[in-house]
Protein backbone atom coordinates (compact mmCIF):
# COMPACT_ATOMS: atom_id res chain seq x y z
CA UNK A 1 0.00 0.00 0.00
CA UNK A 2 2.88 2.16 0.77
CA UNK A 3 4.30 1.83 -2.47
CA UNK A 4 0.59 2.48 -4.23
CA UNK A 5 0.73 5.96 -2.70
CA UNK A 6 4.48 6.87 -4.29
CA UNK A 7 3.41 5.41 -7.21
CA UNK A 8 0.48 7.60 -7.67
CA UNK A 9 2.69 10.62 -6.81
CA UNK A 10 5.50 9.58 -9.14
CA UNK A 11 2.95 9.26 -11.95
CA UNK A 12 1.24 13.01 -11.13
CA UNK A 13 4.65 14.07 -10.85
CA UNK A 14 5.84 12.97 -14.08
CA UNK A 15 2.40 14.62 -15.27
CA UNK A 16 3.97 18.06 -14.55
CA UNK A 17 7.21 17.48 -16.13
CA UNK A 18 5.26 16.51 -19.16
CA UNK A 19 3.13 19.57 -19.04
CA UNK A 20 6.04 22.00 -18.81
CA UNK A 21 7.72 20.29 -21.93
CA UNK A 22 5.11 20.79 -23.37
CA UNK A 23 5.05 24.28 -22.00
CA UNK A 24 1.78 23.80 -21.09
CA UNK A 25 2.70 25.91 -17.76
CA UNK A 26 -1.03 27.05 -16.62
CA UNK A 27 -1.73 23.47 -16.46
CA UNK A 28 1.00 22.17 -15.17
CA UNK A 29 0.59 25.03 -12.16
CA UNK A 30 -2.77 23.46 -11.04
CA UNK A 31 -1.42 19.86 -11.04
CA UNK A 32 1.66 21.20 -9.23
CA UNK A 33 -0.99 22.66 -6.24
CA UNK A 34 -2.86 20.09 -6.22
CA UNK A 35 0.03 17.07 -6.04
CA UNK A 36 1.56 19.72 -3.47
CA UNK A 37 -1.55 19.26 -1.26
CA UNK A 38 -1.55 15.94 -1.53
CA UNK A 39 1.95 15.27 -0.68
CA UNK A 40 0.89 17.63 2.53
CA UNK A 41 -1.50 15.27 3.60
CA UNK A 42 0.91 12.35 3.55
CA UNK A 43 3.72 14.43 5.78
CA UNK A 44 0.68 15.20 7.71
CA UNK A 45 -0.33 11.15 8.56
CA UNK A 46 3.07 10.11 8.07
CA UNK A 47 5.40 8.16 10.56
CA UNK A 48 7.58 5.96 9.00
CA UNK A 49 11.12 7.40 8.43
CA UNK A 50 11.43 6.07 4.97
CA UNK A 51 8.54 7.74 3.99
CA UNK A 52 9.21 10.87 5.81
CA UNK A 53 12.41 11.08 3.80
CA UNK A 54 10.54 9.63 0.66
CA UNK A 55 8.36 12.69 0.90
CA UNK A 56 11.33 15.24 1.75
CA UNK A 57 12.53 14.41 -1.87
CA UNK A 58 9.30 14.46 -3.59
CA UNK A 59 9.28 17.69 -1.45
CA UNK A 60 12.52 19.31 -3.12
CA UNK A 61 11.15 18.44 -6.41
CA UNK A 62 7.98 20.09 -6.56
CA UNK A 63 10.09 23.21 -5.28
CA UNK A 64 12.50 23.08 -8.01
CA UNK A 65 9.28 22.30 -10.67
CA UNK A 66 7.70 25.53 -8.85
CA UNK A 67 10.67 27.49 -9.40
CA UNK A 68 10.71 26.41 -13.06
CA UNK A 69 7.43 27.60 -13.70
CA UNK A 70 7.65 30.64 -12.45
CA UNK A 71 10.77 31.29 -14.47
CA UNK A 72 9.11 30.18 -17.27
CA UNK A 73 6.17 32.60 -16.57
CA UNK A 74 8.52 35.59 -16.22
CA UNK A 75 10.48 34.78 -19.32
CA UNK A 76 7.49 34.88 -21.44
CA UNK A 77 6.80 38.35 -20.01
CA UNK A 78 9.42 39.78 -20.72
CA UNK A 79 9.17 38.56 -24.11
CA UNK A 80 5.35 40.22 -24.18
CA UNK A 81 6.58 44.00 -22.51
CA UNK A 82 8.68 44.10 -26.09
CA UNK A 83 6.02 44.17 -28.40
Amino acid sequence: MENDKFSALKKEVQEIIDLIAGKKNKEANNKLVVVSEILDELLDFSEDDEDLMEISHYQVLLNQLHQKLNTSTDDSMEGEDQF
